[in-house]
């Protein structure tokens, strides 16, 4: 069974190169692993290495270097519209706060056909119509991707502001012994005196 490692975006797609054509719903488009039967019967692995979101006109690149082109599948779906777009803006933003997925377009929200849903949408005071349309909705696995990059970045940072917070701590403990004036000026070493030094110090003047 030929097996597929690599996906051509649908701008590089060569017509002369696609062999077979595979309909996919929005679920399929984002799998890694997948066994998957072309409309002429064309049969694939399809084995990426990483995860990815398949987009309607994009082609799994065979081993050969054949194209199987992808084609969205048309989903049952629910469109929302509403005369006033704060409302589809809400909506939006809700869906987006409880990681909901949505395609969005200059006038409505296509949304999956669930009765929490659509009840949530009227909810904002939006009309809701089941559809059948192919479904692209604006999350997917690439930018699930960098929001793990991103969460990485956000460690780094935290540790970071760990160390600078250390630091803040022991230019305060120097700041405070700063206070026995006499006693600095007896032991002042000029700037560049750590405080690791100047403590060190202290121990050895109070014995």
């Amino acid at each position: 069974m030929p097996r597929v490692t690599t996906i051509v975006r649908k701008p590089a797609v060569k017509a002369d190169r696609v062999v077979d054509t595979v309909i996919l719903d929005h679920e399929a488009r984002n799998r890694r692993q997948a066994m998957l039967t072309g409309e002429g019967g064309t049969e694939i692995l399809v084995d990426l290495d990483m995860e990815t979101t398949i987009n309607d006109g994009d082609a799994l690149r065979l081993e050969d270097g054949s194209l199987v082109q992808v084609k969205a599948k048309a989903e049952g779906l629910l469109e929302v519209k509403a005369e006033n777009p704060l409302r589809l803006m809400r909506l939006a933003w809700h869906l987006g706060s409880n990681h909901g997925l949505a395609e969005i377009t200059n006038d409505a929200l296509y949304i999956e056909n669930d009765p929490a849903l659509a009840e949530l949408a009227r909810g904002q005071g939006c009309t809701v119509t089941p559809v059948e349309r192919p479904f692209r909705p604006e999350r997917s696995t690439h930018v699930c991707d960098h929001d793990h990059h991103h969460h990485g970045h956000g460690h780094h940072h935290h540790g970071h502001d760990h160390h600078h917070h250390d630091h803040d701590h022991a230019h305060d403990h120097k700041h405070g012994h700063d206070h026995h004036h006499d006693h600095d000026h007896h032991h002042d070493h000029g700037p560049g005196c750590g405080c690791g030094h100047h403590h060190g110090h202290d121990h050895k003047h109070d014995h």
